[in-house]
């Protein structure tokens, strides 16, 4: 009593439906089944279907729940997922899973299909699509929520295809307090699902054979056309959007008729008994015997005192550092990966300009040196010889938003396409070899962030063995799936248990594009960061980017990667490594100064009074202002640039040895292309306090506070860049504003 559950009452024909999915699934030879639902009927599902305990449920309604549990973690129980087997009545059995999910309506959707088809990829032959996925949706979300048309969108996209779904829509004629014609300007409530064509079959919720016949109808239709299926259950709601909601203040009219309305159960039960295919007593008795058990379960729960916590359970750590992993190769493996990635079919035509690119870059490597696009590629490929699996998908990643990529050569003359990656295990296969090297798989996705990064996230739930990377086409795009992101890749691990390892390329960097195609928002994923639950990550060079990407799936524990990628620095010289860095070493959280570590015009450190720290692109413009004070072209201070190359977890460890080193410095300056209010400056403020305590002035450099990101106008942009540089390595140590005229 007074505990929110989100009954079914009203439609409960929904869980007949699914049980007939399921038998006919088992039946069939399916794996398995995942489900997607929000949170009406979820807990009926969980004990019908999945098999949840009722004593289990119970007991999380009665409050008997670890103490030991961090303040703050878990979830509700209407949130939760679990998994089972469904034993059908021929004896067959199937896996079924319950994907945990929000209370943000529709989200879980494209999670869902992300699982399935990962789980699908895992068993190489899925010819058949041999997992089921389930969506179970309210009425009122399946017609108002964006990401229901984003993810029908994807169904017969080959990079996310899962051979169809079966999507029930339990229709209560009412979301939350709100009327249909308040709700939707269609007809019906799935009308969306017609710009796929899909079936969509209307039935009558009190009907539970119908409802069942139905369920038959959609799972055949899936099998025939490998094609999504909708079923409108018309039916209603007993007690409102919740149990201690009050309907009737909203819809007086229809809960009279409700409060009138005989249960589904008692409509079926009268129809069994009028058509002699039970006896009243028989039902009676079942119901008595139902009631019975789950009077049982409840008292044995109550017989058992809750855990009482006496006090707030510690903190977790925060700040986990990464596990430390090797990620240096074999110069055998680079020079195979090297051949392979610049040589195609006989007879194919690469595009005179592409073919006049790759034949610059195997130059390029030929003298020793690496670009960005064949780093990023050597990560790749390096790991696909190790036998892992690569996934990548986003807005035009195949050729790479700033053409860099060129992951797929498309023939000149024939407009087919060549993967060069991709035929590494191919070609291993045709050779009768046993090989461990993994599949390769590139996709332009659709238009969609807010579906396509949750599609990939669900992926990564599956493949933790796996790299799993999705791309925006410029880093502030990733706002279109700010939900995906709030809710499922940086607090799943806490609310359910459930990790990732999923990398989010985000391209990021001041080049004067405007407010739109300046900033990934460091800022925000650095305020999400807690414990172990993400990394991030601003790499300045090639052989980073190639160790950071190996390594984010060799560590034993994955936590989802935020990585700020360039956009101009792809192809500058700043950007590239020799080989030799990538034969030996890891990733470095810290890149110390070059001129102080031995390159160039080199410095004394005991002679540097001024320490530049910054993250990105900014600091080969900071270096380039130092090298020129240093060289006597300009004046100003002393100073040293280091680079900080991860930003969470905050490299303690890296800075405190960089600090140490510089035995003249009195001043640490926090350099940033972003506003004061935007960027990493908020968060590194009381890092950097913490380890400069009292030895150190500390000062940042920005652009002033704003609400955009930056100026639309390349030539202000530039003035802004020269005045960061003048405060940042001009300005006398101790000064605290800059000249009026500088």
């Amino acid at each position: 009593i007074g505990q929110k559950r989100f009954g079914l009452e009203g439609a409960e024909s929904a869980v007949p439906f699914v049980d007939e999915l399921l038998q006919k699934a088992a039946d069939a030879g399916f794996v398995e089944s995942v489900v997607g639902m929000a949170h009406r009927g979820r807990l009926n599902v969980l004990a019908n279907i999945v098999g949840k305990s009722y004593g289990q449920i119970f007991k999380e309604f009665e409050g008997n729940l670890d103490p030991s549990t961090v303040q703050g973690s878990g979830d509700v129980k209407y949130h939760k997922g679990a998994a089972g087997r469904f034993v059908a009545r021929s004896g067959n059995e199937i896996a079924v899973s319950l994907a945990s999910n929000p209370s943000h309506l529709e989200a879980v959707d494209p999670v869902v299909e992300g699982m399935v088809r990962a789980k699908q990829d895992l068993i190489r032959d899925r010819l058949d699509f041999p997992v089921l996925p389930i969506l179970i949706h309210g009425d009122a979300a399946f017609a108002g929520q964006g990401v229901v048309a984003e993810t029908l969108n994807l169904s017969q996209l080959p990079g996310y295809r899962t051979g169809g779904t079966v999507h029930l829509v339990i229709n209560n004629q009412v979301g939350f307090t709100t009327n249909p014609e308040q709700a939707r300007s269609t007809a019906y409530a799935t009308d969306i699902a017609k710009m796929i064509q899909a079936p969509i079959f209307h039935v009558n919720g009190d009907d539970p054979e119908a409802v069942v016949r139905v369920a038959r109808l959609a799972f055949d239709f899936r099998q025939q056309f490998k094609k999504d299926v909708v079923v409108d259950m018309v039916c209603y709601r007993r007690f409102g959007h919740n149990e201690g909601d009050e309907p009737s203040y909203t819809q007086p009219k229809m809960y009279k008729v409700i409060e009138s309305q005989r249960s589904v159960r008692k409509l079926y039960t009268q129809s069994l008994v009028s058509r002699g295919d039970l006896t009243l007593d028989d039902a009676e008795k079942v119901l008595d015997d139902f009631l019975e058990r789950l009077q049982l379960a409840l008292d044995e729960t109550r017989s058992q005192s809750a855990p009482n916590p006496t006090a707030i359970p510690p903190a977790p750590s925060n700040n986990v550092p990464l596990e430390k992993v090797e990620t240096a190769v074999s110069r055998e493996a680079i020079q195979r990966l090297v051949a392979n990635l610049h040589s195609w079919p006989e007879g194919f035509t690469v595009h005179p300009k592409l073919s006049k690119q790759l034949e610059s870059r195997n130059a390029l490597f030929e003298s020793g040196q690496i670009d960005w696009s064949l780093g990023e590629a050597l990560a790749f490929g390096t790991l696909l010889l190790e036998g892992v699996d690569v996934r990548f998908a986003g807005q035009d990643s195949r050729r790479g938003t700033f053409s860099h990529r060129h992951a797929a050569l498309i023939d000149f003359t024939t407009g087919a396409d060549f993967i060069p990656l991709a035929e590494l295990s191919r070609e291993t296969s045709e050779s009768g070899i046993n090989s461990r090297i993994g599949r390769f798989t590139i996709y332009d996705s659709l238009l969609s962030e807010y579906a396509a990064l949750g599609f990939e996230y669900g992926y990564s739930v599956v493949r933790k063995d796996s790299l799993v990377c999705w791309e925006a086409q410029f880093g502030d795009f990733f706002n279109g799936a700010q939900i995906i992101i709030d809710q499922f890749l940086v607090a799943a691990e806490d609310k359910w248990d459930q990790s990732s390892g999923l990398v989010l390329f985000l391209p990021h960097g001041y080049e004067g594009q405007g407010p739109e195609h300046s900033s990934g928002r460091i800022e925000r994923f650095l305020q999400l960061c807690a414990g172990s639950n993400i990394a991030v990550a601003n790499p300045t060079t090639s052989a980073q980017m190639f160790h950071l990407l190996r390594a984010q799936v060799r560590r034993s524990h994955p936590r989802p990667l935020i990585l700020f990628t360039p956009k101009s620095l792809l192809r500058a010289r700043q950007s590239r490594s020799s080989v030799e860095q990538l034969l030996s070493g890891s990733f470095h959280e810290v890149i110390d100064d070059s001129l102080v570590t031995g390159g160039g015009k080199s410095i004394d450190a005991k002679d540097v009074r001024r320490l530049i720290l910054c993250s990105g692109k900014i600091a080969f413009d900071a270096l380039s202002k130092r090298d020129s004070i240093v060289e006597g072209n300009e004046e100003g201070e002393i100073s040293a640039v280091v680079r900080v190359e991860q930003l969470y977890p905050w490299p303690i460890d890296a800075l405190t040895s960089v600090f140490a080193k510089y035995v003249s410095v009195r001043e640490v300056v926090w350099l940033q292309e972003e506003p004061e209010n935007m960027g990493a400056w908020n968060f590194c403020h009381s890092q950097l306090h913490a380890l400069l305590r009292s030895d150190f002035t500390l000062r940042h450099v920005s652009r002033i506070p704003a609400g955009s990101p930056a100026t639309g106008s390349a030539a202000m942009h530039a003035l802004e860049l020269q005045d960061l540089l003048y405060r940042a390595l001009t300005l006398p140590v101790d000064a605290v504003q800059p000249s009026e005229n500088h």
